[in-house]
């Protein structure tokens, strides 16, 4: 390995969000510390008792901080097995490592590498090949043993930087997801102002026109101008701090709320029926919202198709009151479990787009069977 490849793995910074310590971990330490003893007991060739088991112990208790201190633990616990290396030559009490003790360091390498920066692995090998190479010298090992000892430490630190990485990937994914969606609502923002913003004009045009000689209309002018540039200011907050990538703009037609209808269907072959109902008041909206709108029941109907097992029809249910619109969309598929996610990217952009209007968005197993897709938009838009 080169001096450029080093480089980038030493600066490698920390996997983001490791989990906290939970219930589980401290019930993984209970039942590892329980059979470090039971195996140290039942051994005629492990190590002497009581030093069999201050390790079982000590190691332990690293299981605790393996995610938010990888580092640290390594040098605890490979700082201890060197130690209890050197006390069992000096004392005479020599034999094989305990089976459990080799299974912590294994978990914490793994740790390491899953979840510490790439300075941390780097200076975390090392300390685990240096008590490795010390534990074999002091056993007076063979050169093959001593070597199939870094194949096995290598193993956990493979499979650590896998997860690590799909798990990096799969983030990456998720924000070329976000940015997407907002640089499509960028874009249809963009084109509803220019359009308030024409529509200001020509009235401004029209009022001057006739306010010498009809004022009345003059005045009329300037109450739509005034509702314009409110529609106007409300969507330019929004716009405001999401990119937008003219090179990759989209020139097909705005979809709004009315189009919804559209998306109904009778069912043909494998693919469900999809029926639109539709209540309320639903004139009037933000274009954004009602683009939005449209864009999460076309998205929510997409994944119901496409994921829902032997679902026979999805139902469409679009509700407007003063305040917000409402979209639910559900399936009768099969029974999803709960905390299994279904529909992949398709359901981060919906929640972005929601987000990034003032909404929210829910989805979820149905009460009895299938999907649900919970929106609600404030209809008039964003309002921060």
């Amino acid at each position: 390995m080169t001096r450029d490849e080093v480089r980038p793995l030493w600066v490698e910074p920390r996997a983001l969000q490791p989990p906290v310590r939970v219930w589980r971990d401290w019930a993984l330490v209970g039942v590892f510390v329980g059979l470090a003893v039971l195996e140290t007991v039942l051994r005629q060739d492990a190590r002497w008792f009581p030093l069999g088991s201050v390790e079982a112990v000590a190691l332990a208790f690293t299981l605790l901080w393996r995610r938010t201190r990888p580092l640290a633990m390594i040098a605890v616990g490979f700082g201890v097995s060197a130690v209890v290396s050197v006390v069992a030559v000096v004392g005479h009490a020599g034999g094989p490592v305990a089976f459990v003790s080799m299974v912590y360091l294994l978990l914490l390498v793994y740790a390491l590498f899953r979840w510490g920066s790439g300075r941390a692995a780097v200076i975390g090998s090392l300390i685990a090949l240096a008590s490795s190479g010390l534990s074999s010298a002091l056993d007076h090992a063979l050169v093959g043993d001593a070597l199939f000892g870094v194949v096995v430490l290598a193993l956990p630190a493979a499979l650590g930087a896998s997860v690590r990485l799909r798990a990096t990937t799969r983030l990456r994914e998720l924000d070329q997801v976000r940015l997407r969606e907002r640089e499509q609502l960028a874009r249809e923002l963009h084109d509803t102002v220019a359009h308030h913003v024409s529509a200001m004009v020509v009235r401004a045009q029209a009022g001057r026109v006739v306010a010498a000689a009809r004022p009345g209309a003059a005045v009329e002018a300037l109450e739509v101008i005034e509702a314009e540039g409110a529609r106007t200011l409300a969507e330019m907050r929004t716009m405001v701090g999401v990119l937008r990538e003219p090179h990759d703009a989209e020139v097909a037609p705005q979809r709004g709320a009315a189009d919804i209808v559209r998306l109904a269907r009778p069912a043909a072959g494998d693919e469900p029926g999809v029926e639109v109902r539709s209540s309320g008041d639903l004139a009037d909206l933000s274009p954004s919202v009602g683009a939005a709108s449209y864009r999460i029941a076309q998205e929510a109907v997409t994944n119901a198709t496409r994921h829902a097992r032997h679902a026979t029809g999805i139902v469409v249910q679009v509700a407007g009151d003063w305040d917000d619109v409402r979209l639910t969309i559900s399936d009768d598929g099969d029974p999803v479990p709960a905390g299994r996610p279904r529909g992949g990217y398709g359901i981060v952009g919906m929640t972005e787009r929601a987000t990034l209007l003032g909404g929210t968005l829910h989805v979820g197993p149905g009460p009895d069977r299938g999907w649900v897709v919970d929106a609600v938009l404030p209809r008039r838009g964003p309002t921060r």
